[in-house]
């Protein structure tokens, strides 16, 4: 449990139920779950701890101010001054596009197999355009429902995907608002490309990412080496700092690494002993040596699990992943 959730977590119980619900409509599904999970394991707080809570978050809002009531009518005036109608409405489509995309975006409140019922007679291209807007592993749970040859397609699209026309988006969002009629959730910013594909593929099982893999670069032998070149394995958190591994390794449930160890190198199990205190580390290797055989399927499951932790302290900036160009670079 990072101390950032958890004084989000702290803060939305001292607002009362009524205003922590109006907070918890403006996340998206992952932050519900985890602020969720974080409050129902928090027990006794100290009151120094609260106290010093409700402080940084008074003094964080008192440091920030509202420039315009409302930045979209603003920009739109700006620009039409400056532009002249017809430049103007051309730039602001292209701004503005993924600013009303709610029917797509309460896709994140489905499960993986209602989606896939929803989407899977429609066309690859059409299925790509939507499942953009989705988190990496939710998008990889969906195609795992399509057969071989439509989640392929599917995938090609996505990473050959460069932007959507603002036209085209509305279409599609209004037949999904049609469709489904959940709340309005936090938008991401959707986009396509071989690393999105690569994270895709990422949270799938090892047989289909070969599939996948072997069906594109038969397609496109350039796009395929693009894909497999921004992967990220298990083994790759060897090009981690020390750091890095401290900070994983905080948010890993023991049993996940046991297993997840299982299918590692030996270079692996020593980097993780190495990042761990004596006894601890002492204790995972006798759990280790105490663990019978195991399913190659399990071992990827919980290797996968933590390469979804890793990806998220990546995209929080708590850690930092090595490209594949080379142990030097960073992302």
């Amino acid at each position: 449990m990072d101390n950032g959730t958890e004084d989000a977590a702290i803060l939305l119980m001292s607002l009362g139920e009524e205003s922590a619900a109006e907070v918890f409509k403006l996340l998206n599904p992952k932050e519900v779950q985890r602020l969720g999970e974080t409050i129902t394991q928090l027990r006794a707080v100290p009151h120094e701890r609260v106290e010093t809570v409700l402080k940084n978050f008074t003094d964080l809002a008192r440091a920030r101010q509202t420039l315009v009531p409302d930045a979209s009518k603003y920009i739109r005036s700006v620009l039409r001054r400056a532009l002249g109608d017809e430049k103007a409405s051309v730039l602001l489509d292209r701004i503005l596009q993924n600013n009303d995309i709610s029917g797509i975006e309460s896709l994140k409140w489905m499960d993986s197999e209602a989606i896939a019922e929803l989407l899977r007679n429609e066309h690859p291209q059409i299925v790509a355009a939507i499942l953009v807007h989705l988190e990496s592993d939710h998008c990889s749970q969906v195609l795992k429902q399509f057969t071989d040859r439509h989640r392929n397609e599917v995938l090609i699209r996505i990473a050959t995907l460069d932007g959507i026309q603002p036209s085209a988006l509305r279409d599609l969002n209004e037949v999904m608002g049609n469709v489904l009629s959940m709340g309005e959730s936090k938008r991401r910013n959707a986009s396509g490309g071989p690393e999105s594909v690569a994270e895709i593929i990422n949270m799938m099982g090892s047989g289909v990412e070969a599939s996948s893999l072997d069906y594109i670069r038969e397609m496109d032998p350039d796009l395929a080496q693009k894909i497999q070149d921004s992967m990220l394995s298990f083994e790759d958190l060897l090009k981690v700092d020390d750091r890095g591994i401290q900070t994983v390794l905080r948010e890993v449930q023991s049993e996940s690494l046991v297993m997840a160890l299982k299918g590692a190198t030996q270079e692996m199990r020593d980097k993780i002993f190495r990042n761990m205190s004596s006894r601890a580390a002492e204790t995972l290797r006798e759990d280790l040596e105490g663990k019978g055989p195991v399913r190659v399927s399990e071992v990827e499951a919980e290797q996968k699990d933590i390469l979804k932790i890793v990806r998220r302290l990546s995209d929080e900036g708590q850690i930092m992943l090595p490209t594949s160009g080379g142990d030097d670079g960073f992302v």
